[in-house]
């Protein structure tokens, strides 16, 4: 596994992380014993870096690590994992609107609370890092949920801070990096959403904020493992996320770039998690990852050689201004 800088910060963290969405639920039927196994594996394989939230089965995720935590501690390894979790802004609507009020959906109170759950449910008396879970470019200007976590910082609550990116305004967070707020910046950036290429991760690595990046399978489409046809179970997010003919147009999308990675040798996993990789911003790649064969192939992907700037500029052609799906689209 190989590990690279978070951002300025001093801690250099594996270029695979854990995806701990799934291991809470929401993606279909999960039992404990696989997610702490998978847990372990990836562990085991050299990542050190773990990402959850809140919302994450009501917690659930956070009880899974801390357990994997505690009992890997108790055995005698000694592994220094880094742990990031997110706090959601209070009761409204999701994404939160223009006219909303930062302090109305971050009140001090609730954040306080909110970081006490988080630390009990995780185990500790210290958060690695919190991210606001989501933002709205209407608080830019007086981001005081950021001055609220730079005091619980200086009170030793929390290690970083952070923000994972409105998925319909990821440049939003541009000026928050540049006025030094945040440590960290969780953003979408994969094979068919490049924008964050065009400026906002050019301004992380200007400003030495670490950068996390979620969904680089684009929830699964671009392992290649669907199909038209593919069907998910009750309960699973990826059914209302492909609804309609989003499948189906995601899956012929897919299908240039396995042509177009064809002679590499490579699977269309390997070349997603190798493409966000190629850009010296990304500080980690945080894939879904839900039991051991998928620890494996995740963390396995790091080993590999490089893709050729070649192929990197080639596979730029599969750029889809699609924006992020909400119902009804």
């Amino acid at each position: 596994m190989k590990n690279r800088p978070f951002g300025k910060h001093g801690f250099n963290c594996s270029e695979i992380g854990f995806g701990a969405w799934a291991i809470g639920g929401g993606w279909g039927k999960q039992a404990d014993s696989d997610s702490v196994a998978a847990l372990n594996r990836a562990l085991d394989l050299g990542c050190n870096f773990i990402d959850t939230a809140a919302g994450y089965g009501n917690g659930r995720s956070e009880k899974l690590i801390a357990q994997v935590l505690r009992e890997r501690a108790a055995a005698g390894k000694k592994d220094r994992v880094f742990v990031a979790t997110k706090t959601p802004p209070g009761p409204g609507s999701w994404p939160p609107t223009p006219y909303d009020l930062a302090d109305a959906r971050y009140p001090e109170t609730y954040v306080r609370a909110n970081v006490a759950e988080r630390c009990a449910n995780l185990g500790t008396s210290r958060l690695d890092l919190l991210q606001l879970h989501t933002w709205t470019r209407a608080w830019n200007r007086n981001p005081t949920p950021f001055k609220l976590l730079r005091q619980l910082q200086r009170e030793g609550l929390l290690g970083l801070i952070g923000v994972s990116t409105p998925e319909h305004d990821q440049n939003s967070v541009i000026d928050l990096m540049r006025g030094g707020w945040v440590d960290a910046v969780q953003v979408i950036y994969n094979l068919f959403e490049q924008e964050p290429a065009a400026e906002l991760l050019d301004v992380a690595k200007e400003c030495g904020v670490a950068i996390i990046v979620r969904v680089v399978f684009d929830e699964g489409v671009l392992t290649g493992k669907f199909n038209k046809d593919t069907e998910f179970a009750s309960g699973d997010f990826r059914g209302v996320y492909f609804a309609g003919d989003r499948l189906e147009r995601s899956v012929k999308r897919a299908e240039g770039i396995r042509q177009d990675i064809a002679s590499t040798g490579l699977t269309m996993a390997q070349a997603a998690l190798k493409f966000v990789l190629a850009h010296p911003a990304v500080s980690t790649v945080i894939p879904g990852i839900r039991n051991v064969a998928q620890a494996e192939a995740n963390c396995g992907a790091s080993d590999l050689p490089d893709l050729a700037p070649e192929l990197v500029t080639k596979l730029h052609r599969h750029n889809w201004r699609r924006a992020f799906w909400y119902a009804g689209k």
